[in-house]
Order: C-alpha cells, then structure tokens, then sequence
C-alpha cells in the first residue's frame, strides 16, 4: 500500500513540477524549453537516426528527484517528530536550581558548587 501511495505522490509532484516550476525555470533560461537541449554525437538521415545526448532531459528528471526527495524528506521527518513525541514521555529533571545563586545544580547535591552555599535538600 505504501508503494502505491508513494507512486502517486510521486506523480501528483511530477505533476506540479513540470506544470509550474518548470515553465519558471524556462522562462529564466535564454533557449526556452530547455529540457529539448541535446548534444549531437551524430547526424542521422532521420531524426529516428540520430544519436544525441539528451541532457536537458536528464537535468529535469533530476531536478524532479531533487524535488520530491525534498518533499518526502520534510514530509516524513514531520510524521518522524510527531510519533516520538507521543512515545517519549515526560523528561525527569536531573537538576535543580540552587537556592542562593540561581544555578544548575544536580538534584543529589549537598552543596553548590558555584557559590559554596548549602542547599539543604540532600539528607545524609
């Protein structure tokens, strides 16, 4: 089921990629469609025949990838933040503050250990 969800949110991004970013990006690009862009290795009598490296549209699945990755990270790491949330319980304090000074001083101690006073809690 998860495969089947991920695959649609995969093409439900796609999607939002190819309709709204990429028509921004072309529009900053000097040639326009740059996801046509190609490096002829050799020239064919047919377009059928012609051996080209298609860069543009290697670089606009990867900025695909790059988005959805993007979007799944922040996605799962929000659902991740959540459920350790309700797992974790409450934090127990491992200090207190000392009467006289205000720091931090472990819950045990008998004095503190920035102003020498006595705290008074600790039984012997």
């Amino acid at each position: 089921m998860g495969v089947v969800i991920g695959a649609a949110f995969g093409k439900i991004v796609t999607a939002v990629v190819g309709d709204f970013i990429m028509p921004l990006v072309a529009l900053a690009m000097p040639a326009g469609d740059w996801r046509e862009n190609v490096i002829v290795l050799r020239q064919g009598e047919t377009a059928k025949d012609t051996v080209a490296l298609k860069y543009g549209d290697f670089l606009g699945t990867t900025l695909d990838f790059l988005i959805v990755a993007l979007v799944l990270f922040l996605l799962i790491s929000k659902i991740v933040k959540a459920a350790e949330g309700r797992i974790k319980g409450p934090e127990v304090a491992t200090t207190k503050p000392c009467p006289w000074c205000t720091e931090a001083i472990p819950i045990a101690a008998k004095k503190c250990k920035f102003c020498c006073s006595e705290t008074g809690t600790a039984t012997t």
